[in-house]
């Protein structure tokens, strides 16, 4: 028992210092998704998330915590992630290909003025990227959340959130505190509520 203690202590701080070290830049494009998309929600616009593995359990948290709630009691926001219908993504990937997963729920529910979500830590999923560009298509506002470098994803988007480190697991933690933030934030400008 023991053992291991200061190896756990050495990635709390690593934790703490990729998120110590974003740029006043980075805070205000965070502070601007916020906005947008509590103007999307007052125009009646939605979120849509998506992601692969540890990304798609944050898509699903994220658009949960706008559904349902994260400070205040009020009225539920039109959100959802595109990784909890297995019909469809198993059909979609047997039919045309797991690349096309997320692009073709993207041409079937997404409208001008709505905005997609992709997270993807290394910026580079054929399948997140594929989702942006049908994004494109459809009039959607894109946002990604990525690591340093915004991989294939940073020249598709129109706002990058893109975390200053290389390492999955610590963009990742960030990705999730960011989402966090956001919601915290459209909360507060939609419905007035100090959080």
């Amino acid at each position: 028992m023991g053992a291991h203690i200061e190896q756990i202590r050495a990635q709390l701080l690593e934790s703490c210092r990729v998120k110590q070290s974003f740029s006043d830049e980075l805070l205000a494009r965070i502070e601007t998704f916020a906005v947008r998309a509590a103007e999307a929600f007052a125009a009646g616009r939605k979120l849509i998330f998506f992601g692969n593995g540890g990304s798609a359990a944050d898509a699903q948290h994220l658009a949960a915590e706008l559904v349902v709630r994260l400070h205040a009691d009020r009225p539920g926001l039109p959100a959802l992630a595109l990784t909890t219908n297995t019909s469809v993504l198993t059909a979609a990937a047997n039919d045309y290909g797991f690349e096309q997963i997320f692009s073709r729920q993207i041409e079937s529910l997404v409208e001008r003025g709505d905005i997609l979500v992709a997270i993807s830590a290394s910026g580079t999923s054929p399948n997140v990227v594929r989702g942006v560009e049908a994004g494109a298509r459809r009039g959607a506002f894109r946002v990604a959340l990525t690591g340093e470098t915004g991989g294939a994803l940073a020249d598709k988007v129109d706002l990058l959130l893109n975390v200053p480190s290389h390492d999955a697991q610590r963009i990742q933690e960030a990705h999730i505190t960011i989402g966090h933030i956001a919601c915290s934030l459209i909360e507060q400008i939609r419905f007035g509520e100090k959080t």
